[in-house]
């Protein structure tokens, strides 16, 4: 059995040269994905290229015009932790702090969350509904890409061969504007989703002008359901267009059936969630 090489590289060129050059390397962020499937011997890579030593990569930075900028192995703790994040994004923050125990959120990162490829990430959907936009490194340079591009299926993504993920940049906060997340789990805590739901919108005087909404755990990738937008935007939150929302919401999912949750029920919880979790957004959007 062969030795698994650990580097630890101090710059981003030094990890994408060494992630390009060695076949099998997985990249470390936190870790409470990967040490698990190495121990349970679901892999058992070549090499391991620890990325936190990188500056940019465990950074918070907030621009001039309130945008943020989250290197991909920044902790859930330490986002907690940073004084306005969780004040201009609520729902991403919350979601972010759904990934694991108390003791994992210290390790665990958005970036790992979306680089797993799982379908029922927390994080996820939560960022398809902030409009996130991921910078990705490789061989030939620098990208971006929405969040919600980044899932190709299960355990798999579209990252290019020798590509690392380095941040997220969420956009500015406009007057009027917030986001929720909730999801639905067969435990009060510290499990996976049978549904996820992030809602991200702004109101004008009471009118949804711009909303965006992602659902998590009801088809191979989470999903931005542009028809649930739609039907938000334009209305004052009634209840014929909140149902509108939800069945768009229902009329998007592709789920299995699993010992969490079969795919009647999926479908149901997440029209179910989508209602309640816009009204969440709207009620903190009113305070803002």
């Amino acid at each position: 059995m062969t030795d698994i090489r650990y580097l630890a590289p101090s710059t981003l060129d030094d990890a994408v040269r060494a992630f390009a050059a060695t076949e099998g390397a997985r990249i470390l962020a936190g870790g409470t994905d990967l040490l698990v499937q190495m121990r349970s011997g679901a892999i058992r890579p070549a090499a391991i290229i620890d990325i936190k030593k990188i500056e940019e990569m465990t950074a918070i930075s907030e621009g001039a015009d309130g945008s943020f900028t989250i290197g991909a192995a920044v902790s859930g703790a330490a986002l907690a932790e940073h004084p306005r994040f969780g004040q201009a994004w609520p729902g991403v923050l919350e979601a972010v702090n759904l990934i694991g125990s108390t003791q994992v959120q210290g390790r665990a990162s958005p970036g790992g969350n979306l680089c797993n490829g799982s379908p029922a990430g927390d994080s996820v959907p939560a960022m398809v509904a902030a409009g996130a936009v991921v910078t990705v490194q490789g061989p030939n340079g620098r990208r971006q890409m929405p969040v919600e591009a980044v899932p190709k299926g299960p355990g798999r993504t579209n990252l290019a061969p020798g590509e690392i993920l380095v941040s997220f940049t969420l956009p500015a906060r406009s007057k009027g504007s917030a986001d929720a997340y909730l999801r639905m789990i067969p435990r009060t805590e510290m499990d996976i989703a049978v549904v996820g739901l992030g809602v991200s919108l702004t109101l004008e005087g009471g009118t949804v002008t711009a909303a965006r909404v992602g659902l998590g755990a009801v088809a191979p990738t989470v999903l931005l359901v542009a028809d649930a937008a739609k039907a938000l935007i334009g209305s004052k939150l009634d209840d014929a267009a909140l149902e509108a929302a939800a069945a768009a919401c229902r009329a998007a999912c592709n789920p299995i059936n699993d010992k969490r949750g079969t795919i009647a029920y999926r479908i149901k919880a997440a029209g179910v969630l989508l209602k309640r979790t816009a009204m969440i957004a709207a009620e903190r959007a009113k305070g803002t």
